[in-house]
């Protein structure tokens, strides 16, 4: 009974009902006309045969008189399916005809009758059951009267027929309404149930769920594949929350143990310089970490869009060739060779500051790790078709296929890399970067065929507007 109740209180079974019920209104006055205008018609019908009868007993009295007229009404009455035929004398008394009986007071009325009347047929004298008839009475010049009707038997009967024919049907669809409101309640109820369900163990704490898609394409399924999306996306965030956390408390205790060590020794030192050195030991220390939690503040700017209405239309080759242009004395001091291929006139929609600071981080990443290889850094901007490609390469160790993945985490940094400076979260910034601006970082190797330092090629593929 419960579910019956939460089934009526559904939108679906709502808007179902309504529709049941206008169409049973619809359907019922299309009933009531069709047999009002079936009655009408045949009414005219009976009508107009009737009134070709009298024009031709009327010829054959004007032609023959009385001995002309009996003859042909009684030539017409034997005739099978015949209409009424009656002559009555002044006082209304039947004297000839086909019909034992008419309800009283008919005779006394001229021209067509106003309503049906009941009326014996001679076979039939004495049953309960009469029958009904239109007709049109004519009074003759020596006071007799004509009267020739039409029995609506058969009229009655297609009345009949036509209204059974359309209730049956109105029953048939209304049935068929009925069983589709309940199947199209049910349906919808056992999505949302299956929805409730998912949404349950979502709250509970299982983001891996995801709300159930049918396949149909409808609402309901519109619905749940924007939901997903959203949950997708606080899954991920939820999981570089944690991993955030497991990382600043794994990658942050050694610098903050150094900074306590160095504060130690700089207060049991009583040399003014060796104390100098150690204070300014801990204020790089303290630098480090600022520009950690700096980063780490610009990637959660960026990754929950508050710098997304900041978009403007930028020139990417102009970011590109000054970012060249800055490094370049980095590279040369690196014994590295900066090398440019820059289509002029590229322009994207995006945040110039970030951009920047996306491509500041990956020429720095590729001096650091490719310095004392005597190779070059190379920038490349193209356009493609459907992309604009922008590809900072350099000659360093590269890093291997199975662990790009895990290079875009925050502070993850691989063993070779541990002992250059860093703090792990510059490739996460660049990929924050690019998802916020609808585009893709994709990381792949300088030289692929080479034996030993293939490189690292990273490629910010922007979408064309």
């Amino acid at each position: 009974m419960n579910r019956f109740l939460v089934l009526f209180k559904s939108t679906a079974v709502r808007l179902s009902a309504l529709y049941i019920l206008l169409f049973a209104i619809c359907a019922a006055t299309l009933v009531f006309y069709v047999t009002a205008m079936s009655e009408r018609l045949m009414t005219n019908q009976i009508r107009e045969a009737v009134q070709q009868e009298v024009d031709q007993v009327q010829r054959a009295y004007d032609n023959g008189g009385m001995n002309l007229l009996l003859r042909t009404m009684e030539r017409r009455a034997r005739q099978p399916g015949a209409n009424l035929y009656i002559i009555a004398g002044p006082s209304g008394d039947i004297l000839a005809g086909n019909v034992a009986s008419v309800q009283p007071g008919v005779l006394d009325e001229q021209g067509w009758t106003s309503v049906p009347f009941r009326y014996q047929r001679y076979a039939e004298a004495g049953q309960s059951k009469p029958h009904m008839a239109v007709a049109n009475i004519n009074v003759l010049d020596n006071g007799l009267r004509i009267l020739i009707g039409r029995d609506l038997g058969e009229p009655e009967a297609f009345r009949v027929l036509v209204r059974q024919a359309l209730m049956v049907a109105l029953a048939i669809m209304g049935l068929g309404a009925v069983i589709i409101w309940f199947g199209i309640g049910r349906n919808a109820l056992k999505r949302i149930d299956r929805m409730s369900a998912a949404s349950k163990k979502i709250m509970a704490g299982d983001l891996s769920q995801r709300l159930p898609v049918g396949g149909s394409g409808d609402e309901f399924d519109r619905l749940s594949v924007s939901l997903n999306a959203m949950l997708g996306r606080i899954e991920k965030l939820n999981e570089g929350l944690r991993q955030v956390s497991d990382n600043i408390a794994h990658d942050l205790k050694t610098p903050l143990t150094r900074l306590r060590n160095k504060a130690a020794d700089a207060i049991d030192t009583p040399d003014a310089d060796t104390r100098r050195v150690a204070l300014e030991g801990i204020i790089s220390e303290s630098d480090q970490l600022i520009r950690t939690f700096n980063a780490l503040l610009m990637i959660s700017r960026v990754e929950a869009g508050s710098v997304a209405a900041e978009m403007t239309t930028i020139d990417l080759s102009a970011i590109v060739a000054d970012s060249a242009e800055l490094y370049e004395p980095v590279a040369d001091e690196a014994g590295l060779a900066m090398t440019t291929d820059i289509e002029p006139g590229i322009e994207v929609q995006g945040n110039r500051e970030l951009i920047g600071q996306a491509i500041f981080n990956l020429i720095d990443n590729a001096v650091k790790y490719s310095a004392g290889a005597d190779g070059e850094v190379s920038l490349r901007l193209t356009r493609r078709p459907d992309a604009i490609c922008l590809q900072v390469a350099d000659h360093g160790p590269g890093i291997p296929a199975d662990k790009r993945e895990d290079v875009l985490k925050r502070f993850v940094r691989l063993d070779e890399s541990r002992s250059k400076p860093g703090t792990g979260l510059g490739l996460s910034l660049v990929e924050a970067v690019m998802e916020l601006h609808g585009g893709k970082l994709e990381l792949s190797d300088t030289e692929p065929d080479a034996a030993a330092n293939r490189g690292l090629a990273v490629t910010l593929v922007f979408p064309v507007k």
